[in-house]
């Protein structure tokens, strides 16, 4: 079994990176509600855009960019699956929703075979 040895090495750019995109989005909160009295698009043009600003300096960043090479690695492993035909997912459904009837039946039957054991027999109150 091959295990992967991760290095995480954080540059100062880095860092500067994400305070930036960080700062970005507060930015928009802020200016979200400083620009209260003006018309509404306006308020919500200035937080999309400062939240595409701190979207796009993240991406820029190392995390960023792992978190893209995630997605496409994620994308290429799900490429692979061999997802089943409509007939076969709808048969193990069927068997899915079948036992989990004879299981509620099962359990059940235990449930008051338990109750008239304990309440009747051993205790006598009814």
């Amino acid at each position: 079994m091959a295990t992967s040895q991760i290095e995480t090495v954080s540059t100062g750019a880095d860092k500067a990176k994400l305070a930036a995109a960080v700062l970005l989005l507060l930015g928009g909160f802020v200016a979200f509600y400083l620009l209260a009295q003006q018309a509404s698009y306006v308020r919500w043009l200035a937080l999309l855009v400062a939240l595409a600003a701190a979207v796009g300096v993240f991406f820029t960043s190392e995390a960023g960019k792992e978190l893209i090479a995630y997605g496409r690695d994620s994308v290429r492993e799900v490429k692979k699956v061999v997802w089943p035909a409509r007939k076969e997912a709808m048969q193990m459904t069927a068997y899915v929703f079948a036992f989990v009837f004879v299981m509620s039946l099962f359990l059940w039957f235990a449930d008051k075979t338990l109750e008239w054991v304990l309440y009747d027999l051993v205790l006598g109150w009814r």
